[in-house]
């Protein structure tokens, strides 16, 4: 099974960030414009001190009748940030994902953010390595590998 690192090497390292003081409208209009479920959030210094998806957009704004454009960032974002370490395996990092009922982690190395992990992107990554591996029992069954 690969390691985030070789996914996020794939799938490339950028990341989508806003601000605090940012109006969740504006982080639903970048999370449209950017085709993305979640945002992290980084202080002035560019420290990672939260995240803010979808699902914290309809539970803690829709549903409560608040204005996305009169309420923050920080009212909404998760604080406490369940992040990943890019040494970690694909199907490791599937188990956290479903043990915590995340859909995205944010992938920290030493402390710095280098990228973000979907859920979409580990089922994408699990497909993909057992249709190497049907791929080659065929050959093997057809006699084409020794």
């Amino acid at each position: 099974m690969p390691r985030l690192n070789t996914l996020l090497e794939a799938k490339g390292k950028q990341v989508w960030s806003i601000g605090p003081a940012h109006s969740v409208y504006q982080a639903i209009e970048m999370m449209a414009l950017k085709s993305v479920g979640a945002l992290t959030v980084l202080s002035d210094e560019g420290k990672l001190i939260g995240i803010i998806s979808e699902r914290d957009y309809a539970r803690k704004v829709i549903l409560q009748g608040k204005s996305s454009k009169d309420t923050k960032v920080s009212e909404i974002m998760t604080k406490n940030v369940i992040y990943v370490d890019p040494t970690l395996k694909v199907d490791e990092c599937m188990a956290l994902m479903t043990q915590k009922r995340v859909r995205h982690l944010p992938v920290l190395d030493k402390g710095e953010l280098i990228g973000m992990i979907s859920v979409g992107d580990l089922v994408k990554s699990i497909i993909d390595e057992q249709s190497t591996v049907i791929d080659h029992l065929e050959r093997y069954i057809k006699g084409e590998v020794a």
